[in-house]
């Protein structure tokens, strides 16, 4: 599937996280430890996106699918960078999706950033289903109607993670009557038990960020945290040796800042264990 990183702390350079550790994010790319059945390198992209200091809201970003091990820009442009949050990821595209820039998370808008570790089976009949039922709920609170069809039709590339991104964005720019679509837990934790629904054998670690706090699902594949009082990161896996990183379980919405690290399971969320491809 996919390696990603999420961070928020003092301001690094954006090209470090991307290189730091005996076992960075590029190292992942072509030598994972743990990518439990989804592939065995990630060499199909990779991207990065960093927070500015402008305005601290807008997202920069910068994707290549190419391996990251080929790019030079990592070590000689990125470096050059700096920001508080930076959400990055290396990609392994699922059979039959294509291999192009556009595929390549982090996806953004606004304020957000997002990144996708896993497969949704049958997606487009499964996040078509998704879509459709989220209209159908909010116009019965009251709030219209989250999609329409056409919508879907604004993924970025013709892949799940792509889709995903266009119905996440939606759940977090919607507002309902009490609030509770808006909230970054609330819109991953409904999404995440609305695909398994639809598709029971989807893998499902999502990584969000708006440049101050991370969120993150875990369903089947590997997480950790190294949360301080300093700073906070979120990775499929960690990329060094300090005893602090800590294994995130199976079936949990996490979130993080510095000096905070939430853990709490998912909502609804029924257990796929002898289902997964």
């Amino acid at each position: 599937m996919c390696r990603q990183l999420g961070y928020v702390g003092p301001p690094v350079r954006v090209g470090d996280m991307l290189t730091l550790g005996s076992h960075s994010l590029r190292t992942q790319a072509w030598a994972p430890k743990d990518m439990r059945g989804g592939g065995t390198i990630n060499a199909d992209g990779f991207g990065v996106a960093w927070w500015r200091d402008d305005d601290g809201v807008t997202v920069s970003r910068y994707r290549n699918s190419a391996p990251i091990w080929t790019d030079p820009a990592v070590e000689e442009v990125l470096p050059q960078l700096e920001s508080w949050s930076v959400l990055a990821a290396v990609r392994s595209a699922t059979v039959g999706m294509p291999v192009e820039r556009n595929a390549c998370a982090p996806f953004t808008h606004g304020r957000w950033a997002f990144s996708h570790n896993g497969v949704v089976p049958d997606w487009r009949r499964a996040l078509s289903a998704v879509a459709t039922e989220f209209g159908s709920t909010a116009t019965e609170l009251g709030a219209g109607p989250l999609f329409e069809p056409v919508q879907l039709l604004e993924a970025e590339s013709a892949t799940d993670a792509a889709t995903l991104w266009v119905i996440l964005r939606s759940l977090l720019s919607t507002d309902t009557p009490d609030g509770s679509w808006a909230a970054a837990p609330a819109a991953l934790s409904l999404l995440v038990s609305a695909v398994l629904a639809q598709s029971p054998g989807a893998r499902l670690n999502f990584l969000l960020g708006d440049g101050r706090q991370l969120w993150a699902t875990t369903v089947y594949h590997s997480l950790s945290a190294l949360v301080t009082d300093d700073f906070a990161i979120l990775s499929s896996e960690p990329f060094d040796d300090d005893p602090r990183w800590q294994p995130i379980p199976d079936r949990q919405l996490v979130s993080a800042r510095p000096g905070a690290l939430s853990i709490t399971p998912l909502l609804d969320v029924p257990s796929t264990k002898g289902s997964l491809l």
